[in-house]
């Protein structure tokens, strides 16, 4: 046969071309709707395995977006929204400044609420107009058959899309607001040792934590109701049937969460939830000759990574004086990821780039700390690569990311508004220089990278799987199809009550009737003795 193949290399590429074909042919179609930002980017790297497995994959987005561009590998359907680039731009480099505005609290919150409540009309906007885009909608539904949706919940249009074409589909995702996700599956989550998104607490709480932990569970649904409201009247409006924000995330057949319990507090989960924490941990690629020098040229004392994300790049000047003067205070090299206005007391030790290779630098010897704002993108790039940490976190779960790292002992916390430079020169020294932060991280990476797939492996087999068999209904809970009053057996608890009520009820009658009776009995046996003895 190999001989065959030599002699004719004609042949040779006739069946190289056809297995090339029958892995198209044997490949499936996936529908995405992704949402913008690092959520993307984690995304991304699924679907490019995906594509080259050979399936199909349709990606529905925005024109107007940060990161979600047009590629070969994927099939782009773009669709326009009423806002230009520039006001997109706009809106998150006000959000990234708005987090370090001084002023009172009240002040604060109502310029983060108007925030808020700007960046909410735009994403809303951003939905309608997917929604109700006819040409659009009915490519999808006249498209060949999708096996399969993959969407990214925190923002509802997939899940709506989803339900609208009947579709299987699998959420990926970091977290949703007010503990939904776990809501929607069904996932008990004891007051008693969970914390609530935003509580900055470990799963050893206090009572007091205990106590506001139970009260931000409370308030959960009313916050739920304030985020989603407006989600959900735009679905039933385009469903035509009522529905609820709930119901939606409730049909999904996966849910690939970017959790690990190495980094996350242990905590019950359900069948269809796999954790795929890590997942953007790549092996480490050779640096280029410009970063390979600055590395090099660093010495015995090695280099320290500073990155706020892919969405703050730079800071007000007072902020990033302040830094830059307590990181002149450490011998280490400095690259700091930053595009805003140079601070005048820049030390020689700083070296401010635009880009850089993240995880590639976290991977090297050479690196002794990461500065880092605290999303999961970096903070598992710091436990795959050992890395201890020095956290300034700046919103969303950040916070709670933070406290994580530190209450395992792989870290540091500043708060970025009242931090000084003799702060963050003090615990910058701590991480570098205390032996525990690196010997409690590198445990945390043995522990991570200790397993028998690779999150990424994992994320694109149950994408394969809810592909193959248009779902995971044996995964899914019986505890969807109870109500309130069944799912706690509130209705067992009252029948099991009305019966030892009504046993006791019967008892004491039945007491009380035998002892009218044996009193009965005395005083009929007692009469005759007295007429007799008269």
């Amino acid at each position: 046969m190999a001989s065959m193949l030599n002699a004719h290399p004609h042949v040779t590429e006739t069946v190289v071309l056809l297995l090339f074909m029958f892995s198209l042919a044997a490949g499936g179609k996936l529908l995405v709707v992704p949402v913008d930002g690092s959520h993307w980017l984690s995304m991304r790297e699924v679907l490019d395995r995906l594509s080259l497995k050979g399936h199909e994959i349709v990606v529905v987005a925005p024109e107007i977006n940060l990161h979600i561009k047009p590629t070969k590998d994927f099939v782009m359907k773009m669709y326009p929204v009423p806002f230009t680039q520039e006001e997109l731009d706009h809106m998150f480099w006000r959000m990234s400044h708005n987090i370090f505005e001084e002023g009172s609290f009240l002040e604060r919150f109502l310029k983060i609420y108007e925030q808020l409540k700007n960046n909410s009309a735009i994403f809303l906007s951003t939905c309608t107009h997917l929604l109700y885009n006819k040409e659009l909608v009915r490519y999808l539904e006249e498209s060949n058959k999708f096996d399969a949706i993959m969407v990214d919940p925190v923002l509802p249009c997939g899940p709506i899309i989803a339900e609208y074409l009947s579709l299987p589909s699998v959420y990926f995702m970091r977290g949703l607001p007010c503990s939904l996700d776990y809501k929607a599956a069904q996932c008990p989550s004891p007051f008693s040792y969970v914390p609530r998104t935003f509580m900055s607490s470990s799963d050893h709480m206090t009572f007091t934590e205990r106590v506001k932990n139970l009260l931000v569970a409370f308030s959960e649904h009313l916050l739920c109701y304030l985020f989603y409201f407006k989600y959900e009247n735009l679905a039933s409006e385009f469903l035509h049937r009522d529905v609820t924000i709930l119901e939606l995330f409730s049909k999904a057949s996966i849910w690939l969460m970017r959790y690990d319990f190495v980094f996350e507090y242990p905590r019950p989960i359900m069948p269809n939830m796999v954790y795929i924490g890590g997942i953007n941990c790549e092996q480490k690629k050779p640096l280029s000759k410009e970063f390979e020098a600055i590395v090099n040229a660093s010495g015995e004392h090695g280099i320290v990574v500073f990155s706020l994300g892919s969405m703050v790049s730079e800071i007000p000047m007072k902020k990033a004086i302040e830094i830059a003067d307590a990181l002149g205070s450490v011998p280490q090299t400095v690259l700091w990821r930053y595009t805003g206005e140079v601070p005048s007391n820049l030390p020689k030790n700083v070296k401010l780039v635009k880009w850089l290779p993240q995880n590639d630098l976290l991977a090297h010897p050479k690196t002794r700390a990461f500065i880092t704002h605290g999303g999961s993108h970096g903070v598992y790039e710091g436990i795959c690569n050992a890395v201890p940490m020095l956290l300034m976190p700046l919103f969303g779960d950040q916070m709670d990311n933070a406290k994580r790292v530190e209450s395992r002992g792989a870290g540091l916390t500043l708060n970025i508004l009242e931090m000084t430079s003799k702060d963050i020169s003090t615990a910058l020294k701590a991480v570098i220089n205390d032996k525990k932060y690196k010997e409690n991280i590198k445990r945390l990476s043995d522990l991570h990278l200790d397993r028998p797939i690779h999150p990424l492996d994992l994320a694109v087999h149950w994408v394969e799987f809810v592909m193959r068999h248009k779902g995971a209904p044996h995964l899914r809970p019986a505890a969807h199809d109870l109500n309130w009053i069944q799912y706690h057996s509130l209705d067992v608890i009252a029948f099991l009550l009305v019966v030892v009520l009504l046993s006791l009820f019967i008892s004491l009658k039945c007491c009380l009737f035998c002892c009218r009776r044996c009193c009965c009995k005395k005083g009929r046996t007692r009469k005759p003795t007295k007429s007799k003895a008269h």
